[in-house]
C-alpha cells in the first residue's frame, strides 16, 4: 500500500454518495451489469442493489467493470417489488425507468434526495407492478427511430444527471458517510485480503497511519 494509493482511497470514500443507488431488476447480460457498476463507481454510488435473473445468480463480472465491483457493493434481493418497498421504507425515492401515463423527463426529479434508479432487464424492462409502486416513472427523450437506449447507457445518462445536481448542491464537497464508516471502508479497500480474516474472528480492524500503514 503506497501513501498515494491510500490517499486516493480516502479521497474517493469522502465523495461517496450512500443516498444514491440503483436497483437492477434481472439485468442478465454481464457486460451491461458490469458497465452499470462502472458508472456507479464513477458517480460515487456506495452500494448497488440487484435482483438476480431467473438463473438465480448475478451476471459474471467481466472486464467491462474496470474492477468497479471491488469498489461498489451489490446487495441482492428476491424480487423487485420487495426491494422497492424496502428502499421506500428507508426513505428512498425510487425512480423507475418506465414509459407510462405518469412518466416524466429524467431530469425533472430531485436527485439530491435519497434516490434509487430502478432499471429493468434488457428485453422486458421494469415490470408494471414495480413501476406502479415506484415514486415516479422517468424516461429519456428519444428523437430517433429506436425507442430506447441500452440499459447501461440509460443508467449512465440518469446517474450523471444525479451527479450534476449533487455537485451543484455541494454534496460531493462534504463527506456523506460517517467517520467510522469511512475508516472501516478505507481498511477494507486498502487491505482486501486481510479484512475477511478480522471479520471471521470478530476482531476490530487495526488502526492505519495517515499513509495507510498498519499500526498494530
Amino acid at each position: 500500500m503506497t501513501p498515494e494509493r491510500y490517499a486516493k482511497i480516502r479521497r474517493v470514500l469522502a465523495r461517496r454518495q450512500p443516498t444514491l443507488t440503483v436497483l437492477m431488476d434481472e439485468v442478465n447480460k454481464p457486460h451491461n451489469f458490469s458497465a452499470i457498476l462502472r458508472t456507479c463507481d464513477a458517480v460515487g454510488v456506495l452500494t448497488a442493489h440487484a435482483v438476480p435473473p431467473k438463473s438465480g445468480a448475478l451476471p459474471t463480472f467481466d472486464a467491462t467493470s474496470g474492477s468497479a465491483h471491488k469498489w461498489v457493493g451489490v446487495q441482492k434481493h428476491a424480487d423487485a417489488v420487495t426491494a422497492v418497498r424496502s428502499l421506500q421504507e428507508g426513505g428512498v425515492q425510487v425512480l423507475a425507468t418506465h414509459l407510462s401515463q405518469r412518466s416524466v423527463d429524467y431530469r425533472e426529479p430531485d436527485y439530491t434526495r435519497p434516490t434509487c434508479v430502478l432499471l429493468g432487464a434488457e428485453k422486458w424492462g421494469v415490470s408494471d407492478e414495480a413501476a406502479e409502486i415506484a415514486d415516479a416513472n422517468i424516461v429519456i427523450p428519444m428523437f430517433g427511430m429506436v425507442q430506447s437506449l441500452n440499459v447501461s447507457v440509460a443508467a449512465a445518462t440518469i446517474l450523471f444527471e444525479a451527479q450534476r445536481q449533487r455537485l451543484s448542491a455541494g454534496m460531493y464537497g462534504v463527506p456523506q458517510i460517517s467517520p467510522e464508516e469511512l475508516e472501516r471502508l478505507a481498511f477494507e479497500w486498502a487491505y482486501p485480503d486481510l479484512a475477511p480474516s478480522y471479520r471471521e474472528r470478530g476482531e476490530d480492524y487495526p488502526a492505519l497511519s495517515e499513509h495507510g500503514d498498519l499500526l498494530r
